[in-house]
């Protein structure tokens, strides 16, 4: 039962009994004294139910994560290191020097055998094939199999979705993505949608956030919210000889994830604690360092620059600063709390406590942008090796998925069967801007069978060193 229920039904229950005893033990002539005493016992009944019913409304509905599901490519997609290395020395845009800098970077990569590229991405001068309905065969195959796969996980029929929410940072079509899906699973007409474009790996956090909000705010209570994360390769395609440019066509790849949200606790698996987002954009450097433009060839591309590891820092620890006080536990705030006052009041020089953050959580999912990535993560929080595994492994097995890869992440600790109930999650999204923005879960119900998931027949190969 919710608590504010649970606190009004007391309360009632306890001033009806009070006003019944006072006229039950009254004597036959004080019944007028009486009456006025059940009258106030009454009426603060009525007041107590009115202040509850009150903090009821204004109190934020909880959202909760019914269930999701990840795309996984057909084989015929994948693209070994061998095919992929073949492949560049094939294309005659680029130059001895790009090719061994992108085998070099590929060697280093984390990235697997298995990954995958769209078919586009096996022709000689593919760039001069990525049309808009290649583009549109790319966003069919992955967000429609992923949806595909949580519909029937989740028994849950298309018409009842309320608002559906897409994250694609480099291909906004028209019509728009939430259109091409609620065109394929014909969805109700009074269906609210939004496409989310320009923002980066973080992007599936930003769409989280807006549904939440959302359901919170407008929708009645045990609305749902279908939440798409991706990102299409096909138009992207970078065509000229840019070092730093050249790093996202040799670490993206396909992938998609599809999540249910609901203001409804029935039959879900998580429950959403908080989310905080962080954008330093106000910055001149945070700004720049990933930049889309042309190189002075006219070539578009995302031009990464060498201050995104200082950036990435830098917001990371900003977004700390406002997400530990809200999940770490009374004894490390109290720990801080001593060594603070012990050098700022009393001017003792002893080392500030650095919280463990470790603490707060029993899973942590770091976006899988890159090994230099998850390297720097890792540092700098402290890391053991197992909390970053499911980081390193999705890296591996599906190589950068953009916005998705958290998902993959997650779907990779229950896998291994290693989420409890009542474990807390926490998931690390960066992204351009510079972004950082983080998501606290609470497992409500373990998976009971990821047989079908993204890992399905290789989970048995991990963790293993790439």
């Amino acid at each position: 039962m919710n608590p504010h229920k649970s606190i009004l039904a007391v309360v009632s229950m306890s001033l009806t009994t009070a006003a019944t005893a006072v006229m039950a033990r009254s004597n036959p002539n004080d019944r007028t004294q009486a009456l006025n005493h059940s009258y106030m016992l009454l009426f603060g009944l009525f007041l107590a139910t009115a202040v509850t019913v009150y903090i009821v409304k204004q109190r934020p509905r909880t959202v909760y994560l019914i269930d999701y599901a990840c795309f996984r490519a057909p084989s015929t997609y994948r693209a070994p290191y061998a095919t992929f290395v073949e492949h560049v020395r094939q294309v005659s845009h680029f130059s001895e020097r790009s090719i061994r800098f992108m085998t070099r970077l590929l060697e280093r990569s984390g990235l697997g055998e298995e990954t995958s590229l769209p078919r586009l991405a096996t022709y000689i001068q593919g760039y001069k094939y990525a049309t808009l309905e290649e583009a549109r065969k790319e966003v069919e195959l992955v967000i429609f199999s992923a949806i595909d796969d949580l519909f029937a996980k989740a028994s849950i029929d298309p018409t009842t979705i309320d608002t559906v929410v897409v994250n694609c940072s480099g291909f906004s079509p028209a019509p728009s993505m939430p259109d091409m899906i609620v065109n394929r699973y014909k969805m109700r007409s009074d269906i609210r949608t939004f496409h989310l474009s320009g923002m980066g790996c973080s992007a599936g956090l930003i769409s989280v956030e807006l549904a939440k909000n959302l359901l919170q705010a407008q929708l009645p209570q045990g609305a749902r919210a279908l939440v798409v994360s991706t990102e299409t390769l096909t138009p992207n395609f970078y065509a000229g000889n840019e070092r730093a440019m050249l790093l996202p066509y040799c670490l993206f790849r396909m992938g998609a994830s599809a999540v249910l949200l609901s203001t409804s606790p029935a039959k879900a698996r998580f429950r959403l604690k908080c989310i905080v987002r962080t954008l330093t954009a106000a910055d001149d450097k945070s700004y720049k360092c990933i930049h889309q433009e042309e190189d002075d060839k006219g070539n578009t591309g995302a031009n990464l620059t060498t201050d995104i590891v200082d950036v990435a820092a830098s917001t990371l620890k900003t977004n700390i600063t406002t997400l530990a006080p809200l999940i770490l536990p009374v004894s490390e705030k109290l720990m801080f709390a001593r060594s603070f006052i012990s050098r700022k009041l009393f001017k003792r020089r002893t080392k500030l406590y650095m919280p463990n953050l470790t603490t707060g959580f029993d899973h942590i999912c770091v976006h899988a942008g890159g090994r230099a990535v998850i390297d720097g993560i890792q540092r700098s929080l402290r890391l053991s090796d197992e909390h970053v595994e499911p980081s390193r492994m999705t890296l591996h097995r599906f190589g950068n998925t953009s916005s998705s890869s958290l998902w993959y992440e997650l779907a990779y600790i229950e896998a291994k069967r290693r989420m409890h109930k009542g474990d807390r999650v926490w998931m690390i999204g960066f992204g351009s801007g510079f972004k950082c923005n983080s998501a606290v879960w609470e497992c409500v119900v373990p998976a009971h069978n990821e047989d079908d998931g993204p890992w399905a027949g290789c989970i048995h190969r991990y963790p293993r060193i790439p």
